[in-house]
């Protein structure tokens, strides 16, 4: 069972087992999250969202809509995730622009994730980071815009380009 913080607006009845939401959180009703999710305070989730399993959402983060976090994924404070690329007050694109988050991927604070891109798999961004374009497996990013400046293991260790 999820535990919910009263304090929260959860109206989504798709949050799995062990899923904890902090408080001043709002999800929305169509939103898909996994188990063993940690949702922090004043977090957002929009309707057209599937986070996975054992996915960190620290403080701070808006989760619009076609923003897809995979399995194992970390999620700085105050991220930036966006969806439409020419936005207009009042006026609505047909279809959101799909970022994908793939699974084992670290987003650091303050980054911003420019819609329509995806992050690979155990990637790192660093923190305050903008990212403008995919992001491949294993690799360390960081920068306005981000560049490549390394790899990552599976343990972690970086390597600099």
């Amino acid at each position: 069972m999820a535990k919910i913080h009263p304090l929260s607006d959860v109206q989504s009845e798709n949050i799995g087992e062990n899923t904890f939401v902090w408080q001043y959180s709002v999800i929305l009703k169509n939103a898909v999250i996994g188990d063993h999710c940690n949702i922090n305070c004043h977090v957002f989730i929009e309707n057209d969202v599937v986070i996975g399993d054992n996915v960190t959402v620290k403080p701070g983060v808006q989760i619009w809509d076609g923003v897809t976090l995979e399995d194992n994924v970390f999620i700085g404070p105050n991220v930036t995730f966006t969806n439409d690329l020419i936005p207009r007050s009042k006026v609505y694109p047909e279809a959101f622009a799909k970022t994908v988050i793939r699974k084992g991927a670290s987003i650091g604070a303050n980054s911003t994730i420019v819609a329509g891109n995806t992050i690979g798999e155990n990637a790192l961004i660093g923190a305050g980071s903008v990212i403008t374009k995919n992001v491949p497996a294993n690799t360390v990013w960081f920068g306005n815009p981000a560049k490549q400046r390394g790899f990552i293991d599976e343990k972690g260790k970086i390597s600099y380009t």
